[in-house]
């Protein structure tokens, strides 16, 4: 069995208090992971600064290079992790087994994670349109098409990141930072410290300094929040509270539920069905975990047979072992949390104009020894009044919204992302005015195709460096 310590500026640290993480469904240990308390990482951060000081000793050139080669030894190599090491196979089987996600998913995830850190330098001119990247590194210089200078200051000497248990996919938004010479440190989930600790020894093999790095496990409660109020630029992935907790506190950047949707225009909804399968793969893919999923689907008619007809295809879904490549559904692993989300959604059931169509095809909630399940469910909601009509949930949960088109945009809420399926240019240019929706698609794009050339939750550039002024003039020293 794994031992795995936690990492203060790079070195590892055997804490005495281990906590064990264990097989989702057996109950068996798969590695004892260190426990640190916040007052060692309030300690630590007093050296934040040596953390980028060892990514500057890089130019940003080289440390692209090395992102990239670390993406390539992220997906192929045999990489050390506490006292022994894994093999990409065997990332995949542990963080599948610890986290109930199908493992296909795992190796879907991982690709993700790769294609970031190879494709960084894309990544980056884009979402700093096109700026020297040596600017950021210094702080100021010019630009050279226009003469002009301009002035960048990096908010922290790190990014702190306070990481989910729940899914593997949202490691992609903390992996710039290395990248803009920022250090690290991570918060890892305690089901799945997999993905932070893989990605930090792929790092160091290619050559990046592993001082800049610190990984701190942890209960939530103690060394969560003591990340969270010690570096002045941090990350924390939650749920609705968690959001509205740091809602306005610019040294926080929030990440919950996406509420994503597709909206169908009146000139197309008549056609409904050539979108089938959009609907149903932005409903389902990596079991509906993500807040890119679809939690709400809105036309003005047939929505009622769109509800139907999105039944029909995933409400059979059963419970596979995590191992088969036909796995769709991922298990709940924390206890009570899976009976707590049905009787929410039984709750919201009970409401007139609220229909199950997901109803026929047998129960929804199956509960298991150590672990439970929540099966596809498609809601049909008369009206956006409807409280399941602004639900999401972990698991492939969509409401079919009956609404009429110049009402959507009003009543949809807030979308992480919107896909209008739609030729409508007058529809098109309201939802582009929408300030409550942030990634938008206008026309037939799955809401989990993320171009990752664009911002995602906010352009993290701006979330980490401050434009302000800045001017030179020679100093004139009297001789002596």
């Amino acid at each position: 069995m794994l031992n795995i310590p936690a990492i203060r500026w790079g070195k590892p640290y055997d804490s005495l208090e281990k906590e064990d993480v264990v097989h989702f469904s057996t109950g068996e240990p798969i590695a004892q992971l260190s426990q640190v308390g916040g007052g060692i990482l309030k300690r630590d951060m007093k050296k934040a600064q040596s953390a980028r000081d060892a990514l500057l000793e890089f130019s940003p050139e080289e440390i692209l290079d090395k992102m990239a080669t670390a993406g390539k030894l992220y997906l192929e190599a045999d990489l050390p992790i506490g006292d022994g090491s894994q093999t990409p196979e065997a990332f995949v089987h542990a963080q599948s087994a610890s986290t109930g996600l199908p493992e296909h998913m795992c190796r879907a995830n991982m690709q993700k994670n790769a294609f970031v850190m190879q494709n960084m330098t894309q990544i980056l001119d884009s979402l700093t349109r096109g700026l020297d990247l040596n600017i950021l590194a210094r702080g100021y210089g010019k630009e050279p098409a226009r003469d002009v200078m301009l002035s960048y200051q990096a908010q922290s000497p790190v990014l702190g990141a306070v990481l989910p248990s729940n899914s593997p996919g949202v490691h992609t938004l903390w992996l710039p930072a290395v990248a803009l010479q920022l250090g690290l440190v991570l918060k890892p989930g305690g089901k799945e410290p997999w993905t932070p600790y893989r990605i930090f020894s792929a790092m160091v093999e290619a050559g990046l300094p592993a001082e800049a790095f610190s990984l701190y496990p942890g209960a939530g409660g103690d060394v969560g929040s003591a990340l969270l109020s010690s570096v002045d630029r941090a990350m924390v992935f939650g749920g609705q509270q968690t959001i509205d907790q740091y809602a306005g506190n610019p040294k926080v950047q929030p990440h919950g539920p996406g509420f994503s949707k597709i909206l169908l225009g009146d000139d197309v909804v008549d056609d409904w069905p050539q979108y089938l399968d959009l609907m149903v793969q932005s409903v389902f893919a990596n079991s509906g975990r993500s807040c890119i999923n679809a939690s709400g689907i809105w036309a003005s008619r047939h929505t009622k047979e769109i509800a139907q007809a999105i039944a029909e295809k995933i409400g059979p879904t059963e419970i596979k072992d995590p191992t088969d490549d036909e796995a769709a559904l991922a298990a709940f692993t924390m206890p009570g949390m899976a009976p707590a989300v049905w009787n929410m959604i039984e709750s919201d059931l009970a409401e007139d104009g609220v229909t199950d169509y997901t109803a026929p095809y047998g129960d929804r909630l199956v509960q298991m020894e150590r672990c439970d399940y929540l099966k596809p469910m498609v809601i049909h909601a008369e009206s956006p009044e409807k409280q399941v009509a602004s639900k999401e949930y972990m698991f492939p949960f969509v409401s079919v919204v009956e609404c009429p088109q110049d009402q959507m945009i009003k009543k949809m809420g807030y979308s992480l992302i919107c896909t209008a399926i739609t030729g409508d240019d007058k529809f098109a240019r309201e939802l582009v005015n929408a300030t409550h929706i942030d990634r938008l698609n206008i026309g037939p794009i799955p809401t989990h195709k993320v171009d990752w050339l664009q911002p995602h939750e906010g352009n993290i550039i701006e979330f980490l460096f401050r434009s302000r002024a800045y001017q030179s003039a020679p100093v004139q020293v009297a001789a002596t």
